[in-house]
């Protein structure tokens, strides 16, 4: 039985306008893919211009400002749609996605695909490492930020939030943890599966803790990708 760290795999990530992920725009955005020795084969970077301001404070993470995005960026449909003939591809050849808190950039991606009217993703699997973690690293203290993790497993991080820098560093990571604990070593269909329960888990264990203090607070626990908006709801 192959497991997925012994065959290719790819990682994905995005920088935005912001942390709403159903709001978010999409500003950089980087596919990395890896043979099963863990050599890089293939890269996709792309730069959009996101079609809106981007804030002083997303800017200053990521480092790309609104005038360099309108000078440099591609259309923001353009890019939309090539990261997601990217992504559908890899999926078709079974070759699955990693991504770090992978419901933020599948949600964004979604929720721009819908902005744009093209075509959803509906084949998976997505490995995340944040999600993961979480399950099997229950004790840890402290962050589980990519950066944390990165120094807990030696992982270099040159560039961080960057989308490239970031991306290669989740799967290197991942890569990481796949051999402290070898329970995650299993098909990738498999993986994701447990990962679509382990995430509500964790959510309604997280909600339950909130509530102790914040009786109406909500946990949204749907993974890889978040329902679009309830437009009732009106905080959007």
């Amino acid at each position: 039985m192959s497991t997925w760290n012994t065959l290719p795999r790819a990682a994905f990530d995005l920088e935005t306008t912001g942390r709403n992920s159903r709001a978010a725009r999409i500003v950089t955005a980087s596919v990395t893919l890896v043979d099963a020795a863990g050599q890089v084969v293939e890269e996709h970077e792309w730069l959009a211009d996101p079609g809106i301001e981007i804030p002083t404070e997303a800017s200053d993470i990521h480092g790309v400002s609104t005038e360099v995005a309108r000078r440099d960026g591609a259309p923001a449909a353009q890019v939309v749609q090539e990261i997601t003939d990217v992504l559908r591809a890899l999926f078709e050849d079974d070759v699955p996605v990693i991504a770090y808190n992978a419901s933020y950039d599948f949600t964004v991606l979604a929720a721009e695909a819908a902005r744009y009217g093209i075509a959803q993703l509906s084949r998976f699997p997505v490995l995340d490492p944040f999600i993961m973690n979480k399950q099997v690293d229950r004790y840890r203290k402290g962050k589980r930020t990519l950066s944390a993790l990165c120094e807990e497993y030696g992982v270099g991080l040159d560039n961080a939030h960057t989308s490239a820098a970031d991306a290669l560093a989740t799967l290197r990571v991942l890569d990481a943890m796949a051999g402290k604990f070898p329970k995650l070593q299993m098909p990738a269909t498999q993986l994701h599966q447990l990962q679509v329960d382990w995430a509500l888990s964790q959510a309604a264990d997280f909600q339950t803790y909130l509530r102790k203090t914040k009786p109406a607070a909500v946990i949204e626990g749907d993974w890889p990708v978040l329902p679009p908006q309830d437009p009732t709801r009106g905080d959007f």
